[in-house]
């Protein structure tokens, strides 16, 4: 089982898929604890994937369609958690 802990903002390091069937705990920064499956981490990282793909004017796949030149990673390293994700 892997911790992820829950920073001041509201947000977990996450930079990556986990396995769909991976047990994972969330600790909060209120002290509760959340288990959860690596497929609902899995979903919270896509959406936070397409919401900055979608901030950045960038398409499904990544690509840029702004004339603006950033140069950013076209990848996400924190995912949005708050208590009772599993509901």
């Amino acid at each position: 089982m892997i911790n992820l802990k829950q920073d001041t903002e509201g947000f977990v390091r996450m930079n990556r898929h986990f396995p769909q069937k991976l047990a994972l705990s969330i600790t909060f920064t209120d002290g509760t604890q959340e288990e959860t499956t690596g497929r609902r981490m899995n979903e919270l990282y896509d959406a936070a994937l397409a919401e900055f793909r979608l901030q950045n004017n960038m398409d499904a796949k990544g690509f840029s369609r702004s004339p603006v030149k950033i140069h950013r990673k076209n990848a996400v390293g924190f995912v949005p958690v708050q208590p009772g994700l599993n509901k």
